[in-house]
């Protein structure tokens, strides 16, 4: 593993773990094995390491999401949640750290939320045939309503945004 790809590990360890803001640089800097010097020239600065955790977490994120029946996004969240954890989403948590306010981490973000919405409308289209925005945006909600209930009520909530997706999905079938 190459030095940035160890240090963009350790970052998404850390910032999943204690959050954006309580993590410092020598909290990277020792959870990566580096000197603060090597951590600035392959980092950049905390926010710019931050946006490519985020980049990186999307990217690992939306592959799990190449499905074609909205019962399988909630299958692959599960699976998510069970692999990754029950913290919460992490795009969400950074954005409200710092309130919108750190552009890097903001349009990392933004990016994030608009192709899980597009991701969500495809899905939602191979399921049922045709476009059903209304139906696009409850599933959105329950996927994200899942994800940060799963924080104290576990894997289970997951399962209950689910059950709910699929009569949902029922009930918009013709």
């Amino acid at each position: 593993m190459d030095t940035t790809s160890k240090l963009t590990a350790a970052a998404e360890r850390l910032f999943d773990r204690h959050g954006y803001v309580a993590t410092g640089m020598d909290r990277l800097t020792a959870a990566a094995g580096m000197s603060s010097r090597t951590l600035y020239k392959h980092a950049g600065s905390k926010a710019q390491l931050m946006a490519r955790v985020l980049t990186e977490r999307d990217q690992r994120f939306m592959a799990r999401l190449e499905v074609q029946s909205v019962d399988a996004l909630f299958a692959a969240l599960e699976d998510w949640v069970r692999v990754e954890g029950t913290r919460g989403c992490l795009f969400l948590r950074s954005r409200a750290e710092t309130g919108g306010d750190t552009p890097e981490i903001a349009e990392a973000v933004a990016a994030h939320k608009a192709s899980f919405h597009r991701r969500i409308a495809e899905v939602v289209v191979a399921d049922l045939g045709r476009e059903n925005s209304v139906l696009t945006e409850q599933v959105l909600v329950l996927l994200e309503g899942a994800t940060h209930a799963a924080v104290y009520r576990g894997a289970d909530a997951v399962s209950a945004a689910r059950a709910a997706a699929a009569i949902l999905i029922e009930r918009a079938r013709p």
